[in-house]
Formats: structure tokens, sequence, C-alpha cells
């Protein structure tokens, strides 16, 4: 195999005639439109943001960090309600409790009641 020429890709010289630094890349356009103009036009044609609006914004309340070493180590995830969730931080945060100890305390009380069968 010593010998043997590789077969021709069909390009020849041809690439070694190119030149990367003669090429340019495109300038921008000055000649956009203004945003309000955009605006206008969009809404002409129906054409319908899905961004929301700052009336639609719903304000935004920074969350407590709750981080503490505990030693807990597992995780349960829960699909709830948002005002259930609302209900549930109130109360950890009331009495002092991170999330996971407010979680025990319920399941606690949950079986000292007599309605939960074991």
């Amino acid at each position: 195999m010593a010998g043997k020429e590789r077969a021709s890709l069909g390009f020849g010289d041809e690439l070694d005639d190119i030149d990367p630094s003669a090429w340019v890349k495109p300038k921008p356009r000055d000649d956009k439109p203004a945003p309000e103009m955009t605006r206008q036009a969009a809404e002409a044609t129906g054409f319908r943001s899905r961004e929301p609006t700052k009336m639609e914004q719903a304000p935004v309340t920074p969350r407590q960090q709750r981080r503490r070493r505990t030693g807990r180590t597992a995780q349960l995830n829960l699909k709830l309600k948002p005002e259930t969730i609302e209900a549930f931080t109130r109360v950890a945060d009331t009495n002092g409790w991170g999330l996971g100890e407010a979680f025990e305390r319920a399941v606690v009380l949950l079986e000292q009641n007599d309605t939960v069968k074991r």
C-alpha cells in the first residue's frame, strides 16, 4: 500500500487557491424599521404577541431561602394547588419550621388521628 496514490476527489489544486481572509462578514443593516412601526404593522395584519404586557405580569415576590442541614436525604415530589402550597408554607413560616419539618409534624398528627387506618 505504500506505493499507491490516493484516489482523487475531484478538487485538484482549487483548494490551494482559496483565501479565507478575503471573506467579508456582511455589515448590519441600518435601515431596520422602528419598533413602533413594527408593532403597528403586526397589529394591522392580526399578529398577536405572546409576550405579556406590563399589566398582565403578576407581581413577583421573592421566596424565602429555606436551606438548612437536617440530615434528610429522601425527596418527595407532590403536585398541589397553588393555594395549598401557600397555606403549607405559611404554616411552616409562622412556626419557624422548614418545609420538611412541617411535613413530618403533619404526618405525626395524621397518624395520631383515630380515623387513620394502620
